[in-house]
């Protein structure tokens, strides 16, 4: 009988909502184009670990992918209507460090010790915010600060955290897995466990979103150049440096590299301290932050990646929140990281 009525509250909701039924179903086929577009991709390229293991490498991608793309196209109230115990949310986000179990067992490179932790960040995360649910409290400012630092102190690439040998962890080519574990457990946490309004993690393309993100890119673009040059950080490459890069260079980098990190410093951290100190001052905090968590590219304080990193998230969050979407926010920020990569390194 129980079952019944979760079975008719689902179907009622499914009528009320057939356009978000629709979405979640046109996100499905597109995930499964994107599959096979980047088996070829990576196929072209002679990717190592999808050679020596394709079927683990493939299914370890398919299973980190899929949670960060459709929850883009509304994964999160397909969940949200099933996953309502503390219990099933709980085991539900453990779920999300299944692939580096995949990946490993193959290898022979599995370790209990990263396993152990990977499981405890997923599952402790939607923990700690179930059980404190009010926006901007205690428990974000441990979650997000966890997520962040784990992240951009490279404490899940290496085995020496783990008092393991100081050899990386991922296959090589791999090594964007943590970042994207990383950014589906916050997904998860925000979007599922303890929904906060404002993210804005929606990845159908509006017109608007490329009007914005371009316009804060062409604000940006002179600031950049006239300190990057003054200060030595960026050299010209010539007009001609591989052009035919930049279409894939920019997909790859908007994927994999600007829409988590978006996620991260727009969607979560501004958008929360905003309901503390305001739109302005919760730009410029974040902003700063941003530009901090580039502190340790290629240096050991590397103050003019800061700088300018940090100038760059102030144009970054104006466009989060003249739309209130990464989208937005992200074209700007993928579009500045291939424009210096292709001609500006």
């Amino acid at each position: 009988m129980t079952n019944d009525i979760q079975q008719a509250e689902r179907t009622n909701e499914r009528r009320k909502n057939p356009a978000a039924s629709d979405r979640l179903q046109a996100g499905l086929a597109l995930y499964g184009i994107l599959l096979v577009v980047f088996w070829f991709i990576a196929r072209f390229f002679h990717l190592r670990a999808l050679d020596e293991y394709p079927a683990s490498t493939f299914i370890g991608f398919a299973s980190l992918f899929a949670p960060y793309w459709l929850f883009g196209f509304g994964l999160a109230l397909f969940l949200r209507e099933r996953l309502r115990s503390r219990a099933s949310q709980i085991a539900s986000g453990a779920l999300l460090a299944a692939p580096y179990i995949v990946l490993a067992l193959p290898r022979g490179t599995f370790h209990w010790q990263v396993a152990a932790v990977l499981i405890a960040i997923a599952a402790l995360t939607p923990a700690a915010l179930r059980v404190w649910p009010r926006p901007s409290n205690w428990a974000d400012l441990a979650v997000l600060a966890t997520l962040g630092l784990v992240i951009d102190l490279g404490l899940l690439n290496r085995g020496w955290p783990f008092g393991l040998s100081d050899a990386m962890l991922w296959p090589a080519g791999l090594g964007g897995f943590p970042k994207m574990m990383m950014a589906n457990v916050a997904l998860y946490g925000y979007l599922v466990v303890k929904p906060i309004d404002g993210v804005g993690y929606d990845l159908v393309p509006q017109i608007d979103d490329w009007k914005t993100g371009l316009r804060e890119f062409l604000f940006y673009a002179p600031i950049v150049l006239t300190l990057g040059v003054l200060l030595h950080f960026i050299h010209w490459q010539g007009l001609m440096k591989r052009p035919q890069e930049f279409p894939a260079a920019w997909i790859f980098t908007f994927v994999f590299v600007a829409l988590p990190e978006e996620l991260f410093f727009r969607g979560l951290v501004q958008n929360l301290l905003e309901r503390h100190m305001g739109k302005l001052r919760a730009l410029g905090l974040a902003s700063v932050l941003f530009g901090l968590s580039h502190f340790n590219k290629g240096a050991l304080f590397n103050w003019r990646y800061v700088l300018l990193a940090t100038i760059a998230g102030i144009f970054y969050g104006r466009a989060w929140l003249s739309r209130r979407r990464l989208f937005a926010s992200s074209v700007t920020h993928a579009t500045v990281d291939t424009v210096w990569s292709i001609w500006w390194r």
